[in-house]
């Protein structure tokens, strides 16, 4: 198991601070979550929301998904929209089959009646990032978007090569789950 991570010392203004969030996004290789940010900054994680929030509003590009904060990939990388229709318990079952495929989950979509597109950042790409996600999903007793819609949504999955993307297409139709 890795050591825990030092704090870092306490950064002289939110500006500095800011650029100190960016820093540690860059270099993490993993999300980060608002309170492992507040604890190496020696700040509150409300700082933190706070930071992101007017780092967004000023044109930086952060997620935040079910395991923390990240920034985009630059990797090249080939995207595609599915449709797919499955119940809460074949979540864990259609995740790992795209993540074994080599193909990442960007996000799930789905269409609502008052709200319009409802959009959630998944980013999962590997076996620990579903197990992580369903833990989260037992733990906090968390709905599902797709059961807003019957188990109806999209995903927007990310490849390196479209071959992937096909071959996780035809995944998703022979477990029955695509939508055509």
């Amino acid at each position: 198991m890795a050591a825990p991570e030092k704090p870092m010392e306490r950064v002289a203004g939110p500006e500095a601070r800011r650029a100190q969030i960016l820093e540690l996004l860059r270099t993490a290789g993993r999300p980060l979550t608002g309170s492992e940010l507040a604890q190496r900054l020696g700040t509150s994680r409300q700082i933190i929301v706070q930071d992101i929030a007017v780092l967004r509003a000023a044109g930086v590009e952060i997620l935040a998904t079910p395991r923390g904060y990240c920034l985009p990939s630059t990797r090249p990388t080939h995207r595609m929209l599915v449709a797919v229709r499955h119940t809460p318990d074949q979540t864990e079952d259609e995740l790992t089959l795209l993540v074994d495929l080599g193909v990442e989950v960007v996000d799930v979509i789905v269409e609502h009646a008052i709200y319009g597109e409802l959009r959630g950042s998944l980013h999962i790409a590997s076996r620990e990032d579903v197990r992580q996600f369903m833990e989260a999903l037992r733990r906090t007793g968390a709905r599902l978007l797709s059961e807003l819609t019957g188990g109806l949504h999209l995903h927007t999955l990310e490849a390196r090569n479209p071959e992937l993307l096909e071959r996780a297409r035809e995944a998703l139709r022979q477990r029955g789950y695509l939508v055509e």
